[in-house]
C-alpha cells in the first residue's frame, strides 16, 4: 500500500469520526445551534477527537524520543514503567479521595506526574550500576519497575471501598470520554511543548541515536539534553495518563510504522511521527465508538490488540538479526 494512500485514509477517518458514534447525526442538524445533535457535535464527538489527536501526539513523540535516546526499538515510557508509575500515583489520589490541590490542577494530575516523574529518576539512578548490555538491562529494570507498581496498585486496589475500585478498575483500562473543551486544550498545550522540545533537540537527537561518544564530540551535553528531554516527555505522559489512563503499546507501534514509511534520519520524522500518533489514536478511538455494544470499548484494550502482536513481532525481528 502506497505510504500516500496511507496518509489519505487516516485524514478520512479524521474528519468521519465526529460524525461515527452510538448516537446518528444528521449533517444539516449539527450546524444548527440549539439543537441536541449540534450539542453531540461540538461538546462531545470533536472536543474528544481533538483529545484524542493530542494524546496520540504526546505517545508517538515520547515513544521516538524512548527509542532514539537510548536506541532500541523497543524502549517507550510504556515497557519502562513511566505510564505504570503515573498510574499508580493517579490510583493513590483516587484511594485518598484528594480534589483539587495546587492552583486548582487535580491531585490526580499531581500524583500522576510524581509517579512517572519517580519513575525517570529511579532509572537514572539504577542505571549508573548497569555495566553490560546496558539498555536491555535498563529494558529489564523498566519492566520490573511495572510489576511492582502493578502490584502495589493490586493493594491500593484492595484497601479500596468499591466505588474508588470501579473508578481505579476503568480508569487502568483506559479512556477518551470527556466534556467538553478543558482537556483537549491542555493536552493540545503538553503536546505543542513536547513537540517544540524535541524538535529544537532534533540535531541532538540524531547524533545520539549513533552513540552518546559521537554527540559529546560534536559538542552535546549528552546528560542535560537525555535529562531535559525525559523530564518533558515524562510531564507530558504524566499528565495524559492521569486523565486518560493509561493507552499502551502507541508509542511502540507509531514510530516503527513511520520509520517503514519514510525511511529517513529521526530529524526528519519527528513531524511525521506527531502527526501519524494522532491519526492512529483517533483512528483506534473511532473503533471503539464505533462499535455497537452495550458499554464502550476501552481505547486501552483496542491498542493492546494492535500493539501486542506487533511487540511480539519486534521481538522475533530482532532476535534474528
Amino acid at each position: 500500500m502506497s505510504k500516500y494512500l496511507v496518509w489519505f485514509l487516516l485524514f478520512l477517518v479524521l474528519m468521519a469520526s465526529p460524525f461515527i458514534g452510538a448516537v446518528s447525526l444528521n449533517f444539516s442538524e449539527v450546524f444548527t445551534s440549539g439543537t441536541l445533535q449540534h450539542s453531540i457535535f461540538f461538546d462531545l464527538r470533536v472536543p474528544r477527537v481533538l483529545f484524542a489527536f493530542a494524546a496520540g501526539t504526546i505517545l508517538a513523540l515520547s515513544g521516538l524520543l524512548f527509542q532514539t535516546l537510548f536506541r532500541n526499538a523497543l524502549m517507550t515510557p510504556y515497557t519502562l514503567g513511566i505510564s505504570s508509575g503515573a498510574v499508580l500515583g493517579a490510583g493513590v489520589a483516587i484511594k485518598l479521595g484528594l480534589g483539587s490541590l495546587v492552583f486548582g490542577i487535580a491531585a490526580v494530575s499531581i500524583f500522576g506526574f510524581m509517579g512517572a516523574m519517580l519513575t525517570v529518576f529511579l532509572l537514572i539512578y539504577l542505571a549508573k550500576f548497569l555495566k553490560h548490555s546496558h539498555f536491555e538491562s535498563l529494558l529489564l529494570l523498566g519492566i520490573a519497575l511495572s510489576l511492582f507498581y502493578t502490584s502495589a496498585l493490586m493493594v491500593v486496589f484492595y484497601l479500596g471501598d468499591t466505588m474508588q475500585n470501579d473508578i481505579l478498575l476503568r480508569f487502568t483500562m483506559g479512556s477518551l470520554s470527556i466534556i467538553g473543551w478543558m482537556h483537549p486544550i491542555s493536552v493540545g498545550i503538553i503536546a505543542f511543548i513536547l513537540f517544540l522540545a524535541i524538535y529544537l533537540y532534533r540535531y541532538e537527537l540524531q547524533l545520539l541515536s549513533i552513540s552518546d561518544e559521537s554527540a559529546t564530540l560534536r559538542g552535546v551535553n549528552t546528560k542535560k539534553t537525555t535529562l531535559t528531554l525525559l523530564i518533558v516527555s515524562s510531564f507530558a505522559i504524566g499528565t495524559l495518563v492521569s486523565i486518560s489512563g493509561p493507552i499502551g503499546f502507541v508509542g511502540l507501534v507509531v514510530p516503527h510504522i513511520v520509520s517503514k514509511l519514510h525511511p529517513e534520519t529521526v530529524n526528519k520524522r519527528i513531524v511525521k511521527t506527531a502527526l501519524f500518533g494522532g491519526f492512529f489514536l483517533v483512528f483506534c478511538d473511532t473503533i471503539t465508538r464505533g462499535l455497537q455494544t452495550q458499554s464502550e470499548l476501552p481505547i486501552g484494550i483496542v491498542t493492546a490488540l494492535i500493539g501486542g502482536p506487533f511487540f511480539i513481532y519486534l521481538i522475533i525481528s530482532r532476535s534474528r538479526k
